[in-house]
């Protein structure tokens, strides 16, 4: 079996090259490659990326290309499958462009991977054509293979008090993610001892600005906008007593497996799957909160964040790359044989839903 993988890796997120270093006995070529060879499988991640891209011209040559490159290799028998990460773009800076991409994007899929249940559900509400071919619930795996422990005192090395209360935004600063609205609940918490660090890179001057207003209101609060080495990431989570990922929006979070690999309780809305992984992983280790964030809620959290629990956040099963990688190759092998037989869509479409 061999598979065209795109994104194959990016420089921004490992998650795509975990998932392709981990299918045993499959031959993976990352895009671009040479076409004319056979590919059993194009399995795609962020296809709505090319959507961010600022210069429309760009944005509509890059989707047209990959829409064309989708239609040549499906002539030759290459199967797609698309893992669904959102559902549209999170800039939406070509909303005209995006309704279009959507249109011809969905009849050309042959296999869908959710990373929820959740997230399978809205896709089958949404998109109706996925009731009627293989579809696939395979979660998002952990990091900690990724990012090895810190091998120094986190605090220390960072300069933060250890009698601290720190709660961290960690992960790409961008509009939708609500770090201006986590900044401006954490100036009103009382708590003396408490910190406040927002660390990663802004997308937008405009962004940065906002923020950076926010904070200078408050000392408690620290800025690092800046690209974090991967041997660090482990320290800076592990000088966090809470991370708050307080997204406007959201389907599935990278960034709250990734404080829960570094064994750091998560505080998040109550949207999307988060309640999938508050159900995973219990309520020890993820907490959800309902409406805008504020104090009350922030302060409730650093009490729970305070609480006995151990020092390992325990990883299920379903989130280690060898199970993650035999469900990846089985489902490639029902997309390529065309069965419905498990499917989740068939379990979907029994249920008598299927509303659009």
């Amino acid at each position: 079996m061999r598979i065209l993988a795109w994104p194959i890796r990016t420089p921004w997120n490992p998650y795509a090259g975990m998932v392709f270093s981990n299918l045993p006995g499959v031959e993976v070529d990352g895009w671009p490659a040479n076409l004319l060879r056979k590919y059993s499988v194009w399995h795609m991640h962020w296809p709505d990326s090319l959507l961010n891209i600022v210069n429309t011209p760009l944005a509509v040559y890059k989707v047209s290309g990959m829409l064309a490159t989708m239609d040549f290799l499906r002539l030759r028998g290459t199967k797609m499958v698309w893992t669904m990460h959102n559902f549209a773009s999170h800039e939406a800076r070509h909303p005209e462009l995006e309704r279009w991409f959507w249109r011809r994007f969905v009849p050309r899929v042959d296999g869908v991977i959710s990373l929820s249940t959740t997230g399978l559900t809205k896709a089958l509400q949404r998109f109706p054509r996925f009731q009627d071919i293989p579809t696939a619930v395979i979660p998002h795996g952990h990091y900690r293979e990724e990012y090895p422990q810190a091998t120094v005192d986190s605090r220390q090395a960072l300069g933060i008090p250890r009698q601290a209360k720190v709660v961290m935004f960690f992960g790409a600063v961008r509009a939708y993610k609500n770090v201006e609205v986590l900044v401006r609940a954490f100036r009103n918490v009382s708590r003396a001892d408490a910190l406040l660090y927002i660390v990663g890179n802004p997308n937008t001057e405009e962004l940065t600005q906002r923020i950076v207003k926010e904070a200078s209101q408050d000392r408690r609060v620290s800025l690092k906008f800046q690209f974090v080495d991967p041997k660090e990431v482990a320290m800076y989570l592990g000088a966090a007593d809470l991370v708050v990922l307080p997204y406007r929006e959201v389907l599935n979070s990278g960034s709250a497996l990734l404080a829960l690999s570094c064994n750091r309780p998560v505080l998040v809305p109550d949207l999307g799957a988060m309640g999938e992984l508050k159900a995973d992983f219990s309520e020890m280790w993820v907490r959800t909160f309902r409406g805008e964030l504020n104090e009350s809620i922030l302060e409730a959290a650093l009490e729970w964040a305070s609480q006995s629990r151990p020092s390992v956040c325990a990883m299920p099963e379903r989130y280690e790359w060898a199970h993650i990688g035999s469900e990846t190759i089985e489902f490639y092998k029902k997309v390529i044989s065309g069965s419905l037989a498990g499917s989740e869509s068939a379990r979907y479409a029994a249920a008598g839903d299927r509303s659009p």
